[in-house]
């Protein structure tokens, strides 16, 4: 007997909603061949799997949390953004004190900051960020002489803070999510097994007769043009955000 709590599906949450409406899309055009070849494909079939993928959709990605990690996002990347021109200054300061302290930027954490910031990378720039404001108070007298403010220190402690809390709020929110999930899965289950009756159903139909579709019915090949799509969507965001910053 299988178990509720475990899941049918290998492919990740986010893409199993994209798959399953690839599957409603391909049996909604082809519901004249299905129906002719059993009466348990109506249109009323159809329409109740097209409800299922909805009530997936909003239990996956629900639009209030989908809205809540876009204002997270682009507030960590405007708090990434506006470091540079502190962490240029601070740099600045270790390169006048290098006849005392002999350190290079490299060392002191700035390489791999500005690596995080240009990637837009928020883990490594929170873990670099801690590694130049330790530097930063284990050198503060040297730094202070050549001009380095108790301001400019709060600026990136400030800094480091907000990055902390929106990767805080994300780890919560995708957390809160993973345990909605895991309490529906058996609803998971269900749609996806579902899916697989369509498509078990539709090479029978034209495995034979149409070859040209059965790609169509075939999941590991929704799945393969599923991750395209996604991976062109992100794509497509990360520049929109990159050229909204400019």
């Amino acid at each position: 007997m299988k178990m509720m709590n475990t899941r049918l599906f290998n492919c990740k949450d986010e893409e199993l909603p994209v798959a399953l409406k690839a599957v409603a899309f391909v049996l909604k055009r082809d519901l004249a061949d299905f129906t002719a070849y059993s009466p348990k494909f109506s249109l009323a079939y159809a329409t109740n799997f097209d409800a299922k993928i909805v009530v997936i959709c909003d239990l996956l990605e629900p639009q209030s949390e989908t809205l809540a990690k876009s204002i997270i996002t682009a507030r960590y990347s405007a708090t990434m953004n506006g470091l540079i021109d502190p962490i240029n200054r601070v740099t600045g300061y270790l390169k006048l004190s290098k006849a005392k302290l002999n350190i290079k930027p490299t060392a002191f954490g700035f390489a791999a900051l500005r690596k995080s910031i240009n990637a837009h990378d928020i883990e490594g720039a929170i873990d670099s960020l801690h590694i130049v404001l330790e530097n930063i108070g284990t050198y503060k007298v040297s730094l202070a002489e050549q001009g380095l403010t108790d301001e400019l220190v709060a600026d990136l402690t400030a800094a480091f803070n907000s990055m902390q809390a929106d990767k805080q709020q994300q780890i919560e929110i995708a957390s809160n999510r993973r345990l909605i999930v895991q309490n529906n899965v058996s609803l998971l289950n269900e749609v996806y097994e579902q899916a697989g009756e369509i498509l078990s159903v539709g090479k029978i139909l034209y495995k034979a007769k149409n070859p040209a579709k059965l790609a169509d019915y075939t999941f590991t090949e929704i799945l393969k043009n599923t991750r395209q799509g996604v991976k062109s969507a992100v794509t497509a965001a990360k520049n929109a955000l990159k050229t909204s910053e400019k």
